[in-house]
């Protein structure tokens, strides 16, 4: 199976930089990185959205953060009002017509999305206790009422326990509302033990990657969460394409690595 791919620009999302850039030094980078007054940069939510050439299914690559954050987180983050529901509505497809959603991991700016505010006149599908919501809308719908998702199932279990080295990445709003809804994949690891910094995997991708639907298969990539995946797929003329969130996060930070 062959897919058509479509890059979703779901907004832009501005992160501290030197969290982003950690150990490499500031004069690497300073003076080719554009940062703002508050010393941040801007990182896209790129999204992508894969039409079958054939009988196949629509899939969404990724989610982006979505419009539930308040006005407080929202400020920190400079988002705006580019979701990847308006994404899609920019390149005439409804989240009703997509089949399946595969994320690379579940931290809010890439899987936020999958759950949206319930909008007036709209029946939510879940209600947020009391300090569940990660905004002030406690009404939450469904972004993509018709599609399953699909996650590692490490990465599931160590969203639900809220397993993270960084805080606050992990809301009970973008999880619990998919309960029902997740398929979760057990790949095989590049590595059964913390490797050494040239140790290369001992066996390769195709022996790790599961296929999750015709044509498209996923393959670990532990290092940002320990349950991160690729997506690889074949574009229209035959060619692998691999989808690889958070290992490259940014064309700043492959030139400064």
């Amino acid at each position: 199976m062959k897919y058509k791919w479509t890059l979703l620009d779901a907004g832009h999302i501005l992160l501290d930089a030197g969290g982003m850039f950690g150990l490499i030094p500031r004069v690497v980078w300073e003076r080719d990185v554009p940062i703002d007054e508050m010393h941040r940069i801007t990182v896209n939510h790129n999204c992508l959205l894969l039409e079958p050439l054939g009988d196949g299914p629509t899939v969404v690559i990724e989610a982006g953060t979505g419009d539930k954050l308040g006005p407080k987180m929202s400020k920190i983050f400079g988002l705006g009002d580019k979701t990847v529901e308006t994404a899609l509505a920019g390149v005439g497809k409804s989240p009703a017509d997509i089949d399946a959603v595969i994320v690379s991991h579940l931290h809010f700016d890439h899987a936020g999305g999958l759950t949206r505010c319930a909008r007036d006149g709209e029946d939510p599908d879940w209600i947020a206790p009391d300090g569940a919501s990660s905004g002030d809308e406690s009404r939450i719908k469904l972004t993509f009422p018709n599609a399953e998702v699909i996650v590692q199932a490490r990465e599931w279990a160590d969203a639900q326990a809220n397993n993270s080295v960084m805080t606050r990445t992990y809301y009970r709003d973008h999880l619990d509302p998919i309960q029902g809804r997740v398929r979760l994949i057990d790949s095989p690891i590049p590595f059964a033990t913390h490797p050494n910094r040239d140790d290369l995997p001992a066996t390769g991708v195709d022996e790790r990657a599961t296929e999750v639907l015709p044509g498209i298969d996923v393959f670990r990539t532990p290092g940002h969460t320990w349950g991160q995946q690729a997506v690889r797929f074949h574009d229209e003329a035959g060619d692998p394409i691999v989808f690889s969130a958070d290992v490259m996060r940014s064309r700043w930070l492959v030139a400064a690595a």
